[in-house]
């Protein structure tokens, strides 16, 4: 994608224009908070997710025409990378996203001898065809009769039933693999058909007939190719498993993800097992208004987003927590009028979603651990993690720090003590789980997504680093010394840090540099250096640094987007920078600069800022994600951090 060389921008030529732009933005984000006191801004994925609602309306037969067509208008508006659906704004197709989106058009009416949809369909072929989309697109297609089941894993609802020795097993895989498989292997064990009211087909994104097609699995390797041999042998086996045992496993399955439905938040909280619950539900013989069924759909339901350009999309999952506790930060480091107000009501909303009633799933492997953490979402009582509980206990010790509460002391005392149960081998943290790396199973035939675990990362380690430095309980230092150590050993040669959960090295960097600085690490040791240099040599002509998700599929790309600056990767940089120490270098006056220049005035983002990249991974390669409320509250934060450190 090309994009036009920007002007140069000076730096703040007064402090009264940093404090316009800092009380401009405040106010702006302060009129975004919910009356409750919570933040939940827009998460956005690609296409693939309004997809596959046009998709489960249809297999469903509950199609809401108006919905269909607010979707349709929105997946027809995203077409544009080779005339197919991209993952993420000025990437390359997609073909997986491109057949689901293709097909989704198709259902909701859009002919077939459509410009828009000839184009599409000239890539999709270019590409492979429809028998080369992933694993869960050629689901979605057997389950419309589209291709044959053979084209698909084996994925037998036995799996619920394996032991914890065993290689392949639900507490192996990562929590989002289970909450999406467990309803997903009585789908694929049933097959039940989709009802597709108007028997709309695809055979046309076929490259050779699907019946004659023989090539629908990558073989690559010795493991994979041992696990396509188990898989063969499975299908063959699959008449000799016994009723009863199937039956038990079906009767456990319904039970596993009934139990954990999560009220309107929904299974996992994430769109796709929702989806897979409600069909699951459906094949089981729930009537539409048996409540389980019923609370389902109004969990999908509540993940849709109307524009005010009559189109509509589906969100993947909902971040309020996340939102809520970035937003607060912003705002304590803003000050202002009715920012402390504004900070109260969040602790008022935070505190009484901290889980401490249940043990999740992550408890089979600490089952001595008590719980403390918060979720992501409104509520994901099962799944709690170690990213959002890390940035709660963080703005409650800063709050603490101003007002002694006991009430937050409780909290973080409870939150610290379960992020510590939480260390993996080696000094990590991920995510959910602890030591969740059994690589092998990323090889498996259902895995060709190769996010099926949750193993550690940088940036969650270092989240936590940051929340257990600025407590600075003694009990936590053994754990402590070995994240820091652990975060010293996988920095990359040129300095930076990779980010799982942000993009990219930009993200994983200024996470690793912010969480040293307040561990108390000295900032002045080489290692240290190398990452503050690596963040200046970023920087873009401009002043400000983008970052694109290609450096997923090509590390050289890192810290780089072409020259093309972002808000929040700008943020990023000088929070990095001047956690660092580094407030007075030209770097971060330039880096300021850029933001102030950038600021939104007089517009639907008066105040705030905007870009339509995507600001995340939910999985590297695969699945991307645009957080709306990035462009909000952390631009804000890093001004109101730069007028704070400046103004001595």
């Amino acid at each position: 994608m090309n994009y036009a060389e920007p002007p140069l921008i000076s730096p703040p030529s007064t402090a009264q224009r940093l404090a316009d732009a800092i009380d401009h933005a405040r106010r702006a984000l302060l009129a975004r908070q919910q009356p409750d006191g919570h933040w939940c801004f827009e998460l956005e994925a690609d296409c693939t997710i309004p997809a596959e609602y046009i998709l489960m309306m249809h297999y469903m037969d509950e199609i809401d025409a108006g919905l269909q067509e607010r979707l349709a208008r929105y997946l027809r508006a995203k077409q544009e990378a080779g005339d197919g659906w991209a993952q993420y704004h000025g990437g390359a197709m997609d073909l997986s996203g491109s057949i689901k989106a293709y097909y989704a058009l198709k259902l909701a009416g859009d002919s077939a001898d459509a410009p828009h949809m000839q184009r599409a369909r000239r890539a999709i072929l270019a590409a492979g065809g429809a028998a080369k989309g992933n694993v869960f697109t050629r689901i979605a297609l057997a389950q419309f009769g589209q291709l044959p089941w053979r084209g698909v894993p084996f994925l037998p609802v036995e799996i619920v039933l394996f032991p914890r020795w065993f290689p392949i097993c639900l507490e192996k895989v990562s929590c989002w693999s289970r909450a999406v498989m467990v309803p997903l292997t009585m789908l694929c064990t049933a097959k039940p058909q989709a009802r597709n009211p108007s028997g709309i087909g695809i055979a046309e994104l076929f490259v050779t007939p699907p019946d004659e097609e023989r090539d629908y699995f990558v073989k690559t390797g010795f493991i994979n190719r041992a696990f396509l041999a188990l898989d063969w042998i499975g299908r063959r086996a699959e008449p000799l498993i016994p009723p009863a045992i199937r039956r038990r496993a079906m009767k456990k399955a319904e039970s596993w993800f009934i139990e954990r439905l999560n009220g309107d938040s929904g299974l996992g909280a994430i769109f796709p097992a929702m989806v897979n619950a409600y069909e699951a539900m459906d094949m089981l013989g729930y009537p539409p208004g048996h409540p389980d069924r019923a609370i389902c759909l109004k969990a999908i339901q509540r993940l849709l987003v109307e524009r005010p350009d009559g189109s509509a999309y589906c969100q993947p999952c909902l971040s309020p927590v996340w939102d809520t506790a970035w937003s607060a930060v912003a705002l304590m480091t803003a000050g202002g009028d009715g920012s402390e107000d504004a900070v109260q009501k969040v602790v008022d909303w935070l505190l009484p979603r901290q889980i401490l009633h249940l043990k999740g799933d992550w408890s089979v492997q600490v089952p001595e651990l008590a719980p403390g953490g918060w979720a992501f979402q409104y509520a994901n009582d099962y799944y709690p993690d170690t990213d959002d509980t890390a940035v709660v206990v963080a703005l409650f010790e800063r709050l603490d720090r101003k007002r002694p509460d006991p009430r937050l002391r409780e909290a973080m005392r409870r939150a610290a003590d379960w992020l510590v149960g939480m260390q993996s081998e080696g000094g990590a943290f991920a995510a959910f789980d602890v030591n969740n790396t059994h690589h092998y199973l990323n090889l498996i035939p259902f895995a060709d997504h190769g996010a099926l675990l949750d193993p550690p990362t940088e940036d969650v380690t270092a989240r936590v680093v940051l929340a257990l430095g600025l407590l600075g309980r003694e009990s936590d230092q053994p754990a402590l010394a070995a994240a820091i150590a652990y975060l010293q050993r996988v920095q990359q040669a040129d300095g930076s840090w990779w980010g799982r959960w942000g993009t990219n090295y930009l993200y994983g960097t200024w996470s690793v540099l912010g969480a040293l600085g307040l561990a108390g690490q000295d900032m002045s040791q080489p290692w240290i250096r190398k990452a503050v240099n690596w963040l200046e040599t970023k920087q873009n002509a401009d002043g400000g640094w983008g970052e694109t998700n290609d450096t997923y599929l090509d590390p050289s790309l890192a810290g780089s987007f072409g020259g093309l600056s972002t808000p929040y990767s700008t943020a990023w940089a000088l929070l990095g920078l001047m956690a660092a120490g580094e407030v007075h270098g030209d770097a971060v006056a330039r880096g300021a600069a850029w933001l102030l220049a950038q600021q939104h005035k007089g517009d639907e983002h008066d105040g705030l800022w905007d870009h339509p990249s995507y600001t995340a991974p939910g999985f590297p390669r695969m699945f991307y994600l645009r957080y709306h409320g990035y462009n909000a509250y952390f631009p804000l934060w890093a001004l109101a951090r730069y007028r704070q450190l400046t103004a001595h």
